[in-house]
């Protein structure tokens, strides 16, 4: 067997702890279409996920290891991980991408549960699965979305170690900014720098990395870099989600270029309050609710536009729960989360900070190394 990101006891806790869930509730099988859960229950790790050419199946039955349903081009690598029962089929096929060999691997179960609710996807073509569904008549298929969200939610002390590790490196690079960006620099060419000091200081890839730069505040969160030089007043905001070994920081940094207004250093210390009176609530029992109410009345709004204040974090960039008003989740011992409040600043400006926490018995854990209230300011 190859080297995996963990050993195989890991997998063999999640299945186990997957069925005890299913038997419970009277699931016969989980059903999964999507990159996350079949790497989450079989360590099958590739980016060969970016093509959408090929869809792939995972069967975790009720008992026994899971069953990979998969083209024949993952096979090799399939069989480097814990899984035995590895069934192959020629992809792409001009009438039957592993719909029929599929069925027949689900003909035993009639109740079938698979991801439907909040945050999950359908990653085959919906005319297969409803001749899926045309092949196995006699299966009921049920909302496994709880069920599935309530297991990874909760990460292991491995999972943590990885995170751990990614948010530091994440961190150190960040620390680095006043070497990296200057007044004059190309916006393309800070997230160019950024992405490289990443690299550079063990990131296996960065493929989040976003951010924007504006006089007092900047107009979004999301935006790909344009050739804007940094000018004296600008804010300048990078949020990364880098990676190693499959596992994400995400989590973001203000910087002022060269000088930083009254309102700008009000706002850097509003949001920075607003994390530190999350993280002082953040602990087993409470809810997603709660944490969000502790940002919001520090900052003095509702939800707003963003939406939430924050998420889960682990193999995705953004997993449940979310930071809302509405999440009542219980906050459970080594749940990794995100805390990210945002501010308007009005004339079409906003400023957002971003830390990520593992939720302890006792105070939570900060991954990443938590900035001050003072917005670090590049004089160069």
């Amino acid at each position: 067997m190859s080297e995996q990101d963990f050993p195989e006891d890991e997998f063999a806790a999640r299945t186990q702890a997957a069925q005890k869930a299913m038997h419970s509730q009277g699931i016969d099988a989980l059903f999964f279409t999507t990159e996350a859960e079949m790497r989450y229950f079989t360590g099958f790790r590739t980016l060969f996920w970016q093509s959408p050419t090929r869809p792939w199946f995972l069967v975790v039955p009720v008992n026994g290891k899971p069953i990979a349903v998969i083209p024949q081009i993952g096979a090799h690598l399939m069989a480097n991980t814990w899984i035995d029962d590895i069934r192959v089929f020629s992809a792409p096929h001009p009438v039957d991408d592993g719909i029929a060999l599929l069925a027949d691997t689900l003909k035993d179960f009639t109740k079938i549960a698979m991801p439907m609710g909040r945050e999950s996807v359908l990653r085959m073509p919906l005319r297969d699965f409803q001749r899926l569904r045309d092949l196995t008549n006699d299966a009921e298929y049920l909302d496994g979305t709880g069920l599935i969200q309530s297991l990874r939610m909760v990460k292991s002390e491995r999972e943590i170690a990885l995170l751990r590790e990614i948010c530091g490196i994440g961190s150190e690079a960040f620390a680095r900014a006043p070497e990296l960006f200057h007044t004059g620099q190309q916006l393309n060419e800070v997230f160019r720098s950024f992405r490289i000091e990443l690299l550079k200081q063990g990131a296996d890839d960065v493929p989040y990395l976003v951010g924007g730069a504006g006089q007092d505040g900047y107009g979004d969160v999301i935006s790909p870099p344009s050739a804007r030089p940094l000018q004296e007043g600008d804010v300048l905001m990078l949020d990364t989600g880098a990676t190693k070994s499959g596992y994400f920081c995400d989590f973001d940094r203000n910087f002022a270029i060269g000088q930083a207004s009254d309102a700008v250093r009000s706002a850097h210390e509003t949001l920075v309050r607003a994390v530190e009176a999350a993280a002082a609530i953040a602990r087993p029992g409470r809810t997603c609710a709660d944490l969000f109410r502790a940002m919001a009345g520090v900052l003095g709004e509702g939800e707003g536009d963003v939406g939430r204040l924050g998420h889960g974090l682990g193999m995705q960039l953004t997993e449940a729960p979310s930071l809302t008003g509405f999440d009542e989740t219980p906050l459970r011992e080594n749940m990794v989360l995100t805390l990210e409040p945002s501010l308007s600043l009005g004339l079409g400006r906003m400023m957002v900070h971003e830390e990520n926490i593992v939720i302890r018995d006792g105070s939570p854990e900060f991954l990443t190394v938590p900035t001050g209230p003072d917005i670090p300011v590049i004089t160069r």
